[in-house]
């Protein structure tokens, strides 16, 4: 069983952490903007619910640019350790572009009715 309060964290991964929690902010804050957009599109205000999807949109864009540095930076050599919260990471990241596409349709479907 590994001591975990005798890690010490190196530069590298005190990084990586950084990095990884700006994925998951970011994923999350696309995910919440698109749910947003999909209660005010459910009641009727569909040019909020376009703004909020378009915020929606920066935030994905700002998660998705910092998946691509790690990308960048592993250059497909395993540079990179990858941890449970790295993958947590991108699962948030994952999760939150299928939630933006499903929330997009739904909007439409909403202004399709009303």
């Amino acid at each position: 069983m590994i001591d975990l309060d005798n890690v010490v964290e190196t530069p590298e991964t005190q990084d990586l952490e950084e990095v990884v929690m700006e994925l998951i902010i970011n994923s999350g804050q696309a995910r919440s903007l698109a749910y947003a957009a999909l209660k005010k599109a459910k009641e009727g205000e569909f040019d909020q619910a376009q703004d909020l999807m378009a915020k929606s949109r920066l935030s994905l864009n700002e998660a998705h640019r910092v998946q691509t540095r790690l990308i960048e930076d592993d250059q497909g050599e395993g540079k990179t350790k990858v941890s449970l919260v790295l993958v947590h990471a991108q699962d948030h990241l994952m999760t939150s572009m299928l939630a933006r596409e499903l929330v997009t349709e739904l909007i439409e479907l909403h202004e399709k009715i009303k």
